[in-house]
């Protein structure tokens, strides 16, 4: 009785076993799940490109004026001036890009504005046999302004509690521009009265001397007559090209990674200008024009940039992938 009840378990387990074996076998067969990608890395977009604009102030060095004479110039003529650009101010933007953390570079445009030009001349006229001499006297003005075009290049020193010291220089080309430019001046010298009966030489107009024979007009107390003739000048507008250098320092504040304020200083040097041939009303005739040399800026600006690059995190994969059913078993073949 025994022994039948071990052959009837033994026989059920062996059941069992057959039964199972398969499921087993499968489930040894089926590989584990792939881990879920990872994150992608945040894309960059826009590179190091940046846009900038800034507004400032400018005080301007005295310029170097030449002009010549309207008329056949005496011998013995010499000049000297007394004048100045106003100040004024600028407004300007550009496009640049941030090469690194240490090394930037832009392009600009800007237009400048001046409280205008203005002049003084002193000059000495013929002296005639009598020791006689001549002179005149001559106030000028008019406006100013400029349109700049600069390419630069900025070398950060580093980066301190958000702030950034910079030092640059630029070069370009400025079209300055002179309007408006006139001259009121009063120009003295002896009269005098001629051999022939003619009246005094009218009024000293300093067009050309006397020619002829002629003779000192004296007044009762035998001191010479001198006459004083008035003479306006009005020159053309014109237009001027030439090249324009910059240095510049500053600092840079970060306002956050894209947003920066920036207050410099600039030296700028605009070139020359000149106005257009001139007309005067002492002899009728159209003459040479003014020319200003050496027309040089200090600039004290306020400006920002805008870093139109940054990084950008790239989508977030799907929450569920699309349904596919589970793959069956895996069947070896021994």
């Amino acid at each position: 009785m025994a022994r039948s009840k071990l052959v009837a378990l033994v026989r059920t387990l062996t059941l069992a076993a057959s039964v199972g074996a398969p499921s087993l076998a499968a489930a040894a067969d089926l590989l584990p799940p792939p881990p879920p990608p990872p994150y992608a890395p945040p894309i960059e977009v826009g590179g190091g490109w940046y846009l900038r604009g800034d507004v400032g102030a400018s005080v301007y060095d005295r310029p170097k004026y030449s002009t010549s004479y309207d008329y056949n110039p005496y011998p013995d003529a010499n000049r000297s001036y007394g004048n100045e650009v106003g100040g004024g101010g600028f407004a300007g933007a550009g496009v640049g890009y941030q090469f690194t953390p240490f090394l930037r570079a832009d392009v600009t445009g800007e237009y400048r504005y001046s409280t205008g030009l203005r002049g003084s001349e002193y000059y000495k006229g013929y002296t005639d046999e009598n020791g006689l001499g001549s002179y005149g006297i001559n106030k000028s003005s008019g406006h100013f302004d400029s349109a700049v075009v600069l390419a630069n290049a900025y070398f950060d020193l580093g980066t301190w509690y958000g702030i950034t010291p910079f030092v640059g220089a630029g070069a370009g080309y400025a079209f300055n521009h002179v309007s408006g430019y006139g001259s009121n001046g009063q120009y003295t010298s002896a009269s005098y009265a001629y051999d022939y009966g003619n009246p005094q030489y009218g009024g000293g107009c300093p067009c050309a001397p006397p020619t002829y024979n002629y003779a000192p007009v004296y007044d009762a107390n035998g001191n010479v007559v001198y006459n004083n003739q008035a003479n306006t000048k009005s020159y053309k507008d014109k237009t001027t090209g030439s090249f324009a250098w910059a240095l510049h320092a500053g600092l840079a504040y970060n306002v956050t990674d894209a947003f920066k304020v920036e207050l410099a200083y600039r030296y700028l040097n605009l070139g020359h200008a000149s106005t257009g041939a001139s007309f005067s009303t002492c002899c009728g005739e159209a003459g040479a024009g003014v020319k200003v040399k050496d027309i040089e800026a200090h600039d004290v600006k306020i400006g920002v940039r805008y870093m139109l690059g940054g990084l950008v995190a790239a989508p977030l994969p799907p929450l569920m992938n699309d349904y596919q059913p589970a793959p069956g078993p895996l069947v070896r073949k021994y």
